[in-house]
């Protein structure tokens, strides 16, 4: 990091109380929580077996996005130098002077002590402490550590990213069960072909500042080696959440398999032509489109409604079959 950015000659430019508020809700970078708050909502349903006491939903979600927020935001204070130097960063609040570190640096640390307070007085201890480790993976083993230094920074750091539905489940369990373990590693195998995608199309930018993504070292081919690897992974693990450890129901892996074929298949058409920028522009987008479906699959599939048309459809085709076997048999 540079000890004296170019940026520090920058001054703030704000002219109305609106304005400030905008700069620091762009500091959160918030296009990124929603997916995360999706993924816990997915885990409390899944957890509460489709009944979630509703303050505690509006409370974990509250403090999820208020934990995000205060990483993204201590991020944007970290990736200060880097951000300058992008053309697509360099007019982030930072970066373009609106925002001063140290103003900055409280408005991160109060969300996060929002968050822990609020999350242990309405949720629980356990849920609160992992969304203080989110922070700090985030933080401290994504953005300090691997970030600028390896190729597996995204694998590695992904972890942050996988942690909500671990925060969703003890919310509402107060423990962590295997199925909270395997939605964590759902998200874990996901976050690097999502990542990916998105660092083929901009690695031109991750080359200029040094951030040795995988495709600025390892080059095109590699990298959708990779992505198709994580991707074929990918696929059963979010089907053992049906079979064997029936956290959810036939609907969900249904929904699953459907939308796992096509990730494979937008994954083997990148693999066919890894420089086509098109073609991981549109990996990219369907990855969301994917996590936040996956996500309301759960959703769906949890609702007691759900169960219980699952349940009388099953009912009436064994009875169709019952009536048609004596039949077959004559």
């Amino acid at each position: 990091m540079q000890t004296t950015p170019t940026w520090q000659s920058q001054t703030p430019h704000h002219e109305t109380f609106w304005q400030v508020c905008q700069s620091y809700w762009q500091l959160t970078k918030p296009r990124i929580i929603p997916l995360l708050l999706i993924e816990t909502a997915a885990s409390m349903l899944v957890a509460a077996h489709g009944t979630v006491d509703p303050v505690l939903l509006i409370v974990t979600l509250l403090t999820g996005a208020l934990a995000a927020a205060s990483a993204q935001s201590i991020n944007c204070i970290y990736d200060r130098d880097i951000d300058f130097d992008m053309e697509r960063t360099r007019h982030r609040p930072i970066p373009s002077g609106r925002i001063q570190l140290r103003d900055a640096l409280i408005f991160a640390v109060v969300l996060a002590a929002i968050a822990f307070s609020l999350q242990t007085l309405v949720g629980n201890l356990l849920s609160a402490v992992l969304e203080m480790a989110g922070i700090a993976v985030y933080v401290g083993v994504y953005t300090h550590w691997l970030k600028r230094s390896s190729t597996q920074n995204i694998v590695i750091g992904g972890a942050a990213g996988a942690i909500p539905p671990l925060v969703g489940w003890t919310a509402v369990t107060g423990e962590l069960s295997w199925a909270a373990w395997l939605f964590f590693a759902i998200v874990f195998i996901w976050t690097p072909p999502h990542f990916w995608a998105l660092a083929l199309v901009i690695q031109d930018d991750y080359a200029k500042v040094g951030v040795p993504m995988l495709p600025v070292i390892a080059g095109d081919e590699a990298t959708a080696k990779q992505i198709w690897a994580y991707t074929l992974a990918l696929v059963p693990i979010t089907l053992m959440m049906t079979v064997p450890l029936n956290a959810t129901g036939w609907v969900y892996g249904a929904i699953a398999a459907y939308l796992g074929w096509i990730f494979i298949k937008k994954a083997w058409l990148l693999l066919q032509a890894p420089s086509d920028r098109d073609q991981a522009k549109s990996l990219f987008k369907f990855s969301i489109l994917y996590m936040m479906a996956l996500s309301a699959g759960m959703v769906v599939d949890s609702l007691p409604i759900t169960r219980s048309l699952v349940s009388a459809l099953s009912h009436e085709v064994y009875e169709f079959a019952a009536t048609l076997m004596p039949l077959m048999v004559s």
